[in-house]
C-alpha cells in the first residue's frame, strides 16, 4: 500500500491537529478529523478555514465524532493537550488501529502503554499558532530541529518509523527521528513548564506584564533550575540547544525572551486563546516534572 492510501486520522481539531490534517489533506493524503461540539459543527458547516498569508481559505476535510472500535486507521495522531491524553487514549482502547502516535507533553509512558501498549509511538508536534473565530492561524517549523519530532522508546528504527517518515515526505514536513523520545520529553518539559509564570487566576498576564522583568526573572531561573535537574537525574538533555540555554546567564535567557515577545506569532503561542487553554496542561506537568525528578537518584 502506498502512502496515499493509508488512513490516517487526528485526533482532536484544535491548533495543533487542525494544522496537521491541513497539510495532509492539501498533501492528497486520506485524513480524517475527529472533532466535537461547536468545531464540529463549524467543520462540517465552513470545512477547515485557516490563514493563508493574510487571505482566508477554506479545504473540505473528512469528520467524524467518534472513533468506532471497527474504523481502523494506519495511524492515529493524537495532538491533545497532556491532560486529555489519557482521556483520548481510553478512547481508542478497543479500537485496533496498529499505531498511534501521540503528540503531546509528557514525561514519561508507563500510564499510555498500559492503556494502548505496543501501539504507542510517541511523538511532538512541531507547529504552534492559534485558532481565532474559527479560523486557524498556525505554522510550521522551518528548520529541523523545529520540525515534527517521533521515535519508538525501545530507540529501534522499525518499519512503522519508515512509514510514518514517508508521511512527512509526502507532506512536505520537516521530522526528525529521535533516537531517545523519552529524554527528549523530559527535556522539553523542563522548558515548557515555565510557561506557568504567564498564568493569572483569571487567564493570562498582559504582553507588558510577560516582558517585565520580574516576570521573565522568574522564568529564567526556573528554567536553569529545571534543566539542572533533569541532567542531575542522569538524562541527557537533548537537544543541544536545550542544554545550551540551561548554560546560558539568565538575563540572555530574558533577551531571548523578550526577542520571542515582540513577534506577534510567538505572542499567539505564549499568551493567545490557545496557551490560555493549556494553563491545565502546564500545572499538570509542573507538578508531574517536579516529582518524577525528585524521585530520581
Amino acid at each position: 500500500m502506498n502512502v496515499k492510501q493509508k488512513r490516517l486520522l487526528v485526533f482532536g481539531a484544535g491548533v495543533i491537529g487542525s494544522i496537521y490534517a491541513l497539510r495532509f489533506a492539501q498533501s492528497g493524503l486520506d485524513v480524517t478529523l475527529l472533532a466535537r461540539e461547536k468545531r464540529l459543527e463549524a467543520l462540517k458547516r465552513d470545512g477547515l478555514q485557516y490563514n493563508d498569508n493574510g487571505r482566508i481559505k477554506h479545504i473540505s476535510i473528512q469528520t467524524i465524532e467518534k472513533l468506532e472500535n471497527d474504523d481502523i486507521y494506519d495511524f492515529i495522531f493524537v495532538p491533545v493537550r497532556y491532560d486529555q491524553a489519557e482521556s483520548a487514549l481510553s478512547a481508542m482502547k478497543n479500537n485496533q488501529s496498529k499505531t498511534i502516535v501521540t503528540m503531546t507533553n509528557t514525561v514519561g509512558y508507563d500510564r499510555w502503554l498500559e492503556i494502548v501498549g505496543d501501539r504507542l509511538l510517541p511523538g511532538f508536534p512541531g507547529a504552534g499558532g492559534d485558532i481565532k473565530d474559527g479560523v486557524l492561524y498556525a505554522q510550521f517549523g522551518s528548520e529541523k530541529h523545529q520540525g515534527t519530532i517521533f521515535g519508538e522508546i525501545s530507540g529501534q528504527m522499525t518499519e512503522r518509523m519508515n512509514e510514518l517518515a514517508k508521511i512527512f515526505e509526502t507532506a512536505d514536513l520537516h521530522y526528525e527521528v529521535q533516537e531517545d523520545i523519552q529524554a527528549f520529553h523530559v527535556s522539553h518539559a523542563a522548558i515548557a513548564i515555565v510557561n506557568k509564570h504567564f498564568y493569572t487566576n483569571g487567564g493570562m498576564v498582559d504582553i507588558e506584564t510577560a516582558r517585565n522583568e520580574s516576570t521573565l526573572c522568574k522564568v529564567a531561573a526556573d528554567l536553569k533550575y529545571n534543566i539542572r535537574l533533569v541532567e542531575q537525574a542522569g538524562i541527557p538533555v537533548i537537544p543541544l540547544e536545550t542544554k545550551s540555554m540551561g548554560e546560558l546567564p539568565e538575563k540572555d535567557i530574558i533577551t531571548w525572551f523578550r526577542q520571542i515577545l515582540n513577534n506577534d506569532f510567538y505572542i499567539d503561542v505564549k499568551l493567545g486563546n490557545h496557551a490560555v487553554s493549556a494553563k491545565a496542561e502546564i500545572m499538570l506537568l509542573d507538578e508531574v516534572f517536579h516529582k518524577k525528578m525528585s524521585v530520581r537518584p
